[in-house]
């Protein structure tokens, strides 16, 4: 089995390039998602993170409140540090459970996981080939803009706390440009598709 990273910067179209893999077949798992499910009720991940940063993070249907909890994060590097250390060590489980069993499932396989901080946490290198999304920072910006209600300084706080896309790109097997227009990409992800099956 060939287990891909998928990562790049927010607002890059990561998980628009993880189902355009998912639609030629790869198994992709997004860690977004997982983060979702970690911060749902019940979980052990939501428990802490309640405890760590008070009742203010926690919605009404006692789930995390995700937009509460980036209000405090993104603004200071300590919390953002001890967010991570409660977060990334459910993730990176849950990540080696769907490498895992993808294995067991189908040997010939494609794993492909998807998440923001790779390269930043390391877990790149569990990888045998690391594929970067990067597009042009006006539209990186202006896609931020447009799906979230978030100001200019809470954007640049968020493009500031991952690592900067040039140097991400250096980590990079291959690198796909996400500015253009979806028929562009998808050129791109089907390049890449072939030689990661035929590779």
């Amino acid at each position: 089995m060939l287990r891909v990273g998928l990562t790049g910067g927010i607002g890059t179209g990561k998980s628009t390039v993880g189902k355009m893999f998912a639609a030629l077949g790869c198994k992709v798992l997004d860690a977004d998602a997982i983060t979702h499910e970690l911060f749902a009720p019940g979980q052990s991940v939501n428990r802490e993170v309640a405890a760590a940063f008070g009742p203010q993070v926690v919605a009404a249907d006692g789930g995390i409140d995700r937009k509460a909890l980036a209000e405090i994060v993104f603004s200071d590097p300590a919390l953002r540090h001890k967010l991570n250390s409660i977060v990334h060590p459910a993730i990176r489980r849950r990540q080696a459970e769907f490498l895992n069993s993808v294995a067991a499932a189908d040997p010939d396989a494609i794993a492909m996981v998807e998440a923001a901080l790779m390269v930043e946490v390391g877990t790149y290198k569990n990888y045998d080939k690391l594929i970067v999304v990067t597009c042009d920072p006006q539209i990186q910006r202006a896609r931020i803009r447009e799906r979230s209600a978030l100001s200019d300084e809470e954007i640049e706080a968020r493009i500031a706390s991952q690592m900067p896309l040039e140097e991400k790109v250096r980590y990079a097997d291959y690198v796909i440009d996400n500015s253009g227009d979806l028929d562009a990409t998808r050129l791109q992800v089907e390049r890449i598709f072939r030689e990661l099956r035929t590779g």
